[in-house]
């Protein structure tokens, strides 16, 4: 850090198990992507190619060396996924992946409908390949899951191989664990987590306001996800109590 300063809480060191931030790449350059990375590197744990960008990004295998260089993972938007599978080319998907050099990937179900035993068994099949995050959540605002049923779903997943799974949010924050305003969906959220560690979960919260909400509930090193790039330094700003928002989280009674 440029400073010392007392009563700054302590980060999880990189590589990190926890404390992540996951972000959203919709299409930088590669100009773009080295000028990200020279100021948020140290910040930034993995990296999303949002939806169906990496069909059409110019120099695909290029940008991804750039994060790789810096050890930075990056996988594929889980809507990629769904495409692939739904025109039943989960071979041809596997096939890119480890073409692409790829240690990640995101199995997801928000777009198409998917049985969650036939989920399962692509999350068990890339376990054996990759590390997998699983997307839990639908992108359509009417479908709405009780509490029980994301439980169900995020255990069974893990179970299954999934290292991490991801609270759906879409990149605008405004379905899954949010109502259409972007409000947290407390009452859902507190009740996954009395029964999946927190570790294990990325809640998607491209909010600054969702970002505060899930730092005041767990601490500095929640996992969050779905951040533009442009959000990442202010995102640890945030962290760390070096923002309005969060400023007096951290201090203790003496400071203040």
């Amino acid at each position: 850090m440029n400073f010392k300063l007392k009563n700054i809480p302590e980060r999880t060191a990189k590589p990190r198990n926890y404390g992540l931030t996951m972000v959203m790449d919709k299409g930088m350059g590669l100009n773009g992507v080295r000028d990200f990375l020279s100021v948020a590197a140290p910040y930034v744990d993995i990296v999303k190619l949002g939806f169906g960008t990496s069909y059409v990004t110019n120099h695909l295998p290029e940008k991804i060396a750039i994060y790789k260089e810096l050890g930075i993972p990056v996988y594929l938007g889980g809507t990629l996924f769904e495409a692939f599978l739904v025109r039943n080319q989960f071979d041809d998907y596997l096939a890119m992946v480890k073409d692409l050099g790829l240690d990640h990937v995101e199995v997801s179900d928000g777009s198409v409908t998917i049985p969650h035993i036939e989920k399962l068994g692509y999350i068990e099949k890339l376990a054996k390949h990759v590390t997998v995050l699983s997307e839990v959540g639908s992108k359509d605002a009417t479908h709405i899951m009780p509490p029980y049923k994301w439980i169900e779903l995020m255990r069974a997943e893990l179970e299954a191989g999934s290292t991490y799974v991801i609270a759906e949010a879409r990149e605008a924050g405004n379905v899954g664990i949010y109502r259409t305003s972007g409000e947290v969906r407390e009452g859902l959220v507190q009740e996954i987590l009395t029964q999946i560690p927190y570790e294990k979960i990325i809640w998607e919260a491209p909010q600054k306001s969702q970002q505060v909400y899930f730092l005041e509930l767990l601490g500095a090193n929640v996992n969050l996800g779905n951040l533009a790039p442009a959000e990442v330094i202010p995102l640890e700003s945030t962290r760390l109590g070096l923002r309005g928002d969060t400023f007096h989280m951290f201090l203790d009674k003496q400071t203040k």
